[in-house]
């Protein structure tokens, strides 16, 4: 980054003094213009623009922090309108076969292979499918309102989840990568080191300050030929010699201050290794449960299929194929919930070890560059110059678009 502007540029003053005098109808007009630089102050002003420079790099951290919980919250979107469009496909899938028990259970009734409490009982479990069906569909619409608002649009046709991205298996390695470049720690310590100039700067306020100063004028009296001039050029020390104790009361507020940022630079350390941890806690419980419903999902379905043929021969009760049928929702949809988990946790791994930025997974946007954008303004023109309405007026024009 370029250097910052100095830290004591030139003051200017003009004064001007118009009077007249009854007496004689006189009229005289004097005008002053003084400058005055400051030359040495121990520190001080350039103490305070590092600190500036320590809170705009934190600013900066935190920015990085909020598009990691931008894109986290999309990728949580995205997975829950996967999952939500894929319950409403097993509520589907569910409400169809219900549909065929209850029908042959009617038909095995009319030949009396069975009793009205069977069909009762089909007739029960598909009304409490029809109610789960009406209730997934129910939860799609809000996914995809979530999706909308963390995405800006509507989800339309999604495409399926992509590969996992890779993810460490050492978990101490994650939690020290984290420490290193994730951004609310390094937030957290730049407002440290911002806070340790604070305390520098109010500790050189109260060291003595250099100026060199100079004025120029002229007075004039109007209905006169005469006219006068004058200019002095002069170097001069200035020292508080007594303020209150504002200067030391200054100081140790600074020192407060940088304690407390010390003391949450601690607390930051502590919530970043917490949350690399929960989330491979996460994680590993999704992978576990993922892969245990794919077993639980053989398992069901070959029972399932079984009882139904069972049922068939009178060697089963309608209850008994009810019972399976459920027993396989409830696995598949246990696979859905974890294969979702298992991805929202895999990016919230990213997320807690500072790399699910648009940089880190190479997104194809505009990265926002802040060295780059403050090289383009900080010779900006001023708001009153010609340059600068005209720079107003293009940022209006980009905004009404």
């Amino acid at each position: 980054m370029d250097s910052w502007p100095d830290p004591e540029l030139p003051r200017f003053a003009a004064t001007g003094l118009f009077a007249t005098t009854g007496s004689s109808n006189s009229l005289n007009a004097s005008i002053n213009l003084i400058a005055e630089v400051l030359i040495h102050d121990f520190g001080a002003s350039a103490f305070r623009i590092e600190a500036a420079k320590e809170t705009v790099l934190a600013t900066r951290d935190s920015l990085l922090n909020v598009e990691q919980q931008i894109l986290l919250r999309a990728v949580s979107a995205y997975m829950g309108v996967i999952e939500a469009s894929e319950f409403v496909a097993l509520r589907q899938n569910n409400v169809r076969l219900l549909t065929q028990e209850l029908r042959a259970a009617r038909d095995r009734f009319e030949v009396g292979e069975v009793t009205r409490t069977d069909v009762a009982l089909a007739e029960a479990q598909l009304a409490n499918a029809r109610s789960g069906l009406a209730g997934a569909e129910g939860d799609l619409l809000r996914a995809q309102e979530e999706y909308r608002t963390a995405v800006g649009r509507k989800p339309g046709r999604l495409s399926g989840p992509p590969k996992l991205p890779a993810i460490s298996n050492d978990i101490d390695t994650a939690k020290g990568l984290a420490l290193r470049r994730h951004p609310l720690l390094q937030s957290a310590q730049h407002q440290v080191a911002a806070a340790d100039l604070l305390i520098r700067a109010s500790e050189a306020a109260m060291a003595p300050q250099i100026k060199l100063s100079g004025s120029v004028g002229v007075s004039e009296e109007f209905g006169n030929q005469n006219y006068n001039n004058n200019a002095s050029i002069g170097l001069g020390v200035s020292q508080t010699i007594y303020q209150g104790g504002a200067l030391s009361s200054a100081a140790r507020k600074s020192m407060a201050q940088r304690d407390a940022q010390r003391a949450n630079l601690h607390v930051v350390r502590f919530d970043v290794e917490q949350a690399v941890g929960n989330a491979y806690a996460g994680f590993a419980s999704a992978k576990a449960q993922l892969e245990a419903s794919e077993r639980q999902i053989r398992a069901a379905r070959i029972a399932f299929r079984g009882v139904r043929e069972e049922a068939t021969l009178g060697a089963r009760t309608t209850l008994d194929v009810l019972d399976a049928e459920q027993s396989l929702l409830d696995a598949q949809s246990t696979q859905v919930s974890a294969r979702a988990n298992l991805y929202i946790a895999a990016y919230s791994i990213l997320s807690a070890t500072g790399q699910l930025t648009a940089a880190s997974l190479g997104l194809p946007v505009q990265i926002y560059d802040p060295a780059g954008y403050y090289n383009l303004v900080k010779d900006g023109p001023a708001k009153e110059s010609r340059q600068g309405r005209q720079l107003d007026r293009v940022l209006r024009a980009l905004q009404k678009d």
